[in-house]
Parts: structure tokens; C-alpha cells; sequence
């Protein structure tokens, strides 16, 4: 068989079933501005860890709404909680607060493992 340079694609499909929401709705009771966002993205671009690491606070936003936790306590750990995300969002969410309320929810569920 020729080898056309392509590759089948990893299936990208959230399955929502699995996925636990009940951060989400930790994070809307400790921090009403959470309901606010709209996903738009200005918070990472201007976001200063995002200019030195892979940090996207845009990602960690759609990953909570979405129910996916696996990957959230890594990326958390290199926002500086400068507060510039904080400052431009255009529908007022406490950003930092998000980053907060989410650290200390993680660390509570992994204290009471």
C-alpha cells in the first residue's frame, strides 16, 4: 500500500458520561464570577506564565465546564496569580479566585484520599 504522508487522527471525543462536573459546581459556589465566562480568550493572551509556558487559563476554564480534571493540577502550578487575567477579562471573572478556589478544592480531594 502507498504511503500518502498521512495519518489517522487521535478520535477527539469528550464523552461527557465519564467526566466529573462536580468541580464546576464547586468552583460556581465559592466564586460567582465563574459563571461569567464566555471562553473568549483575552485572559491568555495576555497571560505572562503563558508567554514562557504552555499555561493556558482559557483551556483550564473549557476543561472544568467540560468535566475533565486529570490535567488541571499540573497547568495550575505555573500561574503566577499576577492578576493581569484578571484586569482585562471583558465580563469581570475573578480569574485569580478561579485558580485559587480550584488549587485549594485539589488539594482538599487529595488530602481526603
Amino acid at each position: 500500500m502507498p504511503d500518502f504522508g498521512y495519518t489517522i487522527s487521535k478520535q477527539r471525543v469528550v464523552d461527557l458520561d465519564k467526566n466529573e462536573f462536580s468541580l464546576a459546581g464547586k468552583i460556581r459556589e465559592s466564586e460567582e464570577s465563574f459563571k461569567l465566562c464566555i471562553g473568549c480568550g483575552t485572559c491568555t493572551s495576555t497571560c505572562t506564565a503563558g508567554n514562557f509556558t504552555p499555561f493556558n487559563l482559557r483551556k483550564i476554564m473549557l476543561q472544568i465546564n467540560r468535566g475533565e480534571t486529570a490535567q488541571i493540577r499540573q497547568e495550575l502550578g505555573k500561574c503566577m496569580l499576577c492578576g493581569k487575567c484578571l484586569l482585562i477579562c471583558p465580563r469581570g471573572v475573578n480569574t485569580r479566585n478561579v485558580v485559587l478556589a480550584l488549587s485549594e478544592i485539589l488539594t482538599m480531594r487529595t488530602e481526603a484520599r
